[in-house]
């Protein structure tokens, strides 16, 4: 039988997931700007005295709910970089145009300028973005697919660049077509690779 110590316990887990929930939506709308505790309490129906013993301050409860989003992506195995590739771009770009956190990101950009915070959750956002592409382009290296001499943070960079420009700056789609040319342009311009070992 569950105890009452068990019923507070599952009761306050879901109360600061709720908080959480309707934290990251109000994020999603209005960026970490038009973000108030006032609203979550009123979205949630949490008590804000409830509210404020789990997050102390607005920065806090923000920084919470910025905590988490994630982008990590499974790493695929189609044989080839480029088809590891292109399947890994083809999700980022469907979920820049699809996951709601793509929305705040633009805003912990912002903050992470001058809060040390906010750009330890912006890095690693990014790193999540990037490990499965830093995955697949190692073990391209390890197959004699890519060189030795490549560097992964470049051509990371070289591929996910456009996409992010297209979503926050160009507003251009990240169509599969785009996702194509960023790989034949990336990839198509690298170093002659070895031999594959057999």
């Amino acid at each position: 039988m569950e105890g009452s110590g068990d019923k507070v316990g599952g009761r306050v887990l879901r109360s600061r997931d709720r908080v959480l929930a309707t934290a990251f939506d109000l994020l999603s709308e209005n960026g970490v700007g038009g973000f108030s505790v006032d609203e979550v309490v009123r979205r949630s129906g949490v008590a804000k005295t409830t509210v404020y013993r789990h997050w102390p301050t607005r920065e806090a409860l923000v920084l919470d709910a910025c905590s988490q989003i994630t982008a990590e992506q499974e790493v695929p195995d189609t044989g080839s970089i480029e088809g590891d590739v292109t399947a890994l771009m083809a999700n980022l770009a469907h979920l820049l145009s699809t996951a709601r956190w793509s929305s705040v990101v633009p805003s912990i950009v912002d903050i992470a300028e001058r809060d040390p915070e906010f750009a330890e959750i912006h890095g690693r956002i990014q790193r999540g973005h990037a490990a499965a592409l830093r995955a697949v382009i190692e073990r391209a290296v390890s197959r004699g697919q890519l060189p030795t001499e490549i560097k992964p943070s470049t051509l990371i960079s070289a591929l996910v660049g456009p996409l992010y420009y297209r979503r926050w700056y160009s507003r251009e789609p990240n169509d599969d077509q785009f996702v194509r040319t960023i790989v034949g342009n990336v990839l198509g311009s690298r170093p002659a690779t070895r031999a594959a070992s057999t």
